[in-house]
């Protein structure tokens, strides 16, 4: 098997596109990435996307997008997992590459969700669930996520007030990342008075709507001085499933298949948490970070606000979190976010993250889900020196 590297990324600032397709967006980052680098061709395109046949009335993603770049006929596919259609379009690209069948792939996501704003959206994406057992009953993702944030702070005795501070760490990341869709500042009040979605869930717990497209550029690592002076290497991917449905689930409050995405992609990394530098997860709902922690062997479970009161995943802290603002500012395109996450990692290991830089970030670890992490992606990457 291959080492992979990945040679270049683009991004569209996630917003709401009125005037741009998906077939736009993609391209938009696709060339922006294209264009850093020196590469003779591109072998495969991979793409990431969930609501496009609901939202856009369009199937066939893969040749939409190969069409309108003007790559036919090279093979383009559409890649989909739910919410984590980025994470698994990192992972199909790298088996793409690591198994030699192609050489050079563009690996990206994207999502028009505001071609469906309300309930329209709403229902699009609660098909990530189980739509015989949950969906159809009426239950949508916040609701879901409501459930299970009570459960924690019933258990854990966690006070409601950690997960708006954890939405006000975002926030204060995202209001310096110019790809992030909320690029401003809140309070613990500005969560706490804000709407009701799904009690205990307010409005400023959960990601916003936006549209949006990032792309990244695989090739053998041996090859990636070619194309490029700066990469970084895939290190170590893992993916998991887990029950579609959270009532058949034996913990309600343990993530299994991020637990095992983890603890693989670790494994074929050779680190522990302890190595990585900074992480970008996947904070769709302010519960989802806590749980998501926790599953990485970031924070011992029940002790996320311990951890965050600590300053452990600020910018300077132990493990710093979502140094762009997460889904929760950077915003979450779902078929795109854990492409964005990639990219994201690989500016804060090169040194091109601005604002937001960290200083001497080696490893960093990006994670992405579907659902209530009904399906996971785990990607650690390493700095080429």
């Amino acid at each position: 098997m291959r080492r992979v590297a990945i040679i270049s990324y683009g991004m569209t600032k996630v917003d709401r596109h009125w005037n741009k397709s998906i077939k736009d967006l993609f391209s938009e980052a696709t060339l922006k990435a294209i264009n850093k680098v020196n590469i003779p061709k591109v072998d495969a395109i991979f793409v990431g996307n969930m609501c496009a046949s609901d939202l856009c009335d369009q199937n066939n993603i893969g040749t939409v997008v190969a069409d309108h770049l003007g790559m036919i006929p090279i093979p383009s596919y559409r890649i989909e997992a739910a919410c984590g259609s980025g994470g698994a379009a990192i992972l199909s690209g790298f088996m793409a590459v690591s198994s030699g069948l192609f050489d050079i792939v563009v690996v990206g996501g994207v999502e028009k969700l505001t071609d469906g704003v309300g309930k329209k959206a709403t229902f699009s994406l609660g098909k990530a669930a189980d739509f015989e057992y949950e969906l159809f009953y009426g239950i949508t993702f916040a609701s879901l996520n409501a459930l299970i944030m009570r459960r924690y702070m019933e258990v854990y005795k966690v006070p409601r007030e950690a997960f708006a501070d954890f939405a006000v760490l975002m926030h204060r990341n995202g209001a310096k990342n110019p790809y992030a869709q909320l690029q401003f500042e809140i309070n613990r009040e500005t969560v706490l008075k804000s709407e009701d979605i799904a009690d205990p869930i307010k409005l400023y717990d959960c990601a916003p709507i936006g549209d949006g497209a990032a792309v990244v550029i695989l090739c053998p690592l041996e090859d990636a001085s070619r194309y490029s002076d700066s990469f970084v290497e895939i290190a170590g991917i893992g993916s998991a499933t887990d029950t579609i449905d959270i009532a058949s689930r034996e913990d309600l409050l343990l993530l299994k298949s991020i637990l095992i995405a983890a603890n693989n992609a670790y494994k074929m990394a050779k680190v522990s948490p302890s190595d990585i530098d900074l992480a970008e997860i996947h904070d769709a709902f302010t519960i989802n970070a806590a749980l998501s922690l926790e599953a990485l062997g970031f924070s011992k479970r029940g002790e996320f606000d311990k951890l965050l009161y600590d300053g452990a995943f600020e910018p300077d802290g132990l493990i710093p979190v979502n140094l762009s603002g997460g889904l929760k500012s950077r915003g979450h395109p779902v078929g795109a976010t854990g492409v964005y996450q990639i990219a994201e990692i690989i500016m804060q290991l090169l040194g091109e993250a601005g604002k937001n830089q960290l200083k001497n970030a080696e490893i960093g670890l990006a994670q992405n889900m579907a659902g209530v992490a009904s399906n996971s992606y785990v990607t650690i990457l390493k700095r080429c020196r």
